[in-house]
């Protein structure tokens, strides 16, 4: 710049690949966590976003607005099910084959459950949730690492690539019923960043607390998240964007020493 001040490095670099990048359900009610998370990562400096989603419609929308707001973004649109490894393995060759590597995974698909105690929940549905949010974590992470371990290494900040994983304030011992997956996502998540440490690969968690998503905006109205969400310090939901600015945090380099661990983003609610 012409008067000596020097132009700061943009905060993320590279090529992201996101899952769950379009809301599961219509979107009229507004999209989830993986879209805004996506134009978070445009905002901040990623070149190159890898976008996949099972809902092809929403995911299209999705693109649509990252490239209206961010029209020098390179993307790629994946249409994936995360309950399906050829899918998942599919996908991730295809961000690489495009975008060269991949310095940020978000691993981010998931849905939501019956709140039923466990001897009334139907073993489909159980198994239902198990294997797209905990399953599909494990596929994907699975893809990303044998891709990521390959890479250069950009030094003790950036390393070879960042993962981060998608789980809940309940994986933190809150209670919920059915007994939830999110701890699960928590344990997975820690044994790996153990295992990949040497590789230069940094792995975290974000758990958050109730967010203003279509899956929780569509809650019945004797769902107990009215409830909680009353009962939580800050009296509301977090907007999506709110969450997609802490997974930036866990992306970048300002988090470089932060490993295996779960950033809680729930408005204090496992405070109380």
């Amino acid at each position: 710049m012409g008067d000596g001040t020097k132009m700061e490095d943009p905060l993320l670099r590279g090529a992201a690949f996101i899952t769950g990048a379009a809301s599961a359900k219509t979107h009229e009610l507004g999209p989830g966590i993986g879209k805004y998370t996506a134009l978070a990562f445009a905002k901040h400096g990623v070149s190159c976003l890898a976008l996949a989603d099972v809902n092809l419609d929403a995911l299209n929308a999705s693109v649509e607005a990252l490239r209206e707001q961010y029209p020098h973004v390179e993307t790629l649109t994946l249409h994936m099910d995360v309950r399906k490894a050829e899918e998942v393995q599919l996908a991730v060759s295809q961000a690489v084959a495009k975008f060269g590597r991949l310095d940020i995974a978000v691993n981010n698909a998931g849905v939501g459950g019956k709140t039923l105690l466990t001897h009334e929940l139907d073993e489909a549905e159980w198994q239902r949730v198990i294997d797209i949010n905990l399953n599909g974590v494990y596929r994907c992470q699975k893809e990303e690492l044998s891709v990521i371990k390959s890479q250069g290494d950009f030094g003790s900040r950036r390393g070879r690539g960042v993962i981060v994983n998608v789980a809940s304030m309940y994986g933190l011992g809150c209670t919920q019923k059915p007994p939830n997956v999110h701890a699960a996502i928590l344990g997975f998540t820690k044994a790996d960043a153990n295992a990949y440490a040497p590789d230069k690969i940094r792995i975290n968690a974000i758990c958050p607390g109730y967010v203003a998503t279509p899956l929780t905006l569509c809650a019945p109205a004797d769902s107990p998240i009215h409830e909680h969400v009353a009962q939580t310090p800050m009296q509301r939901m977090a907007m999506p964007e709110e969450v997609a600015d802490s997974i930036v945090f866990l992306a970048s380099p300002m988090s470089s020493f932060m490993h295996g661990a779960g950033l809680v983003v729930d408005g204090g609610f496992t405070s109380i």
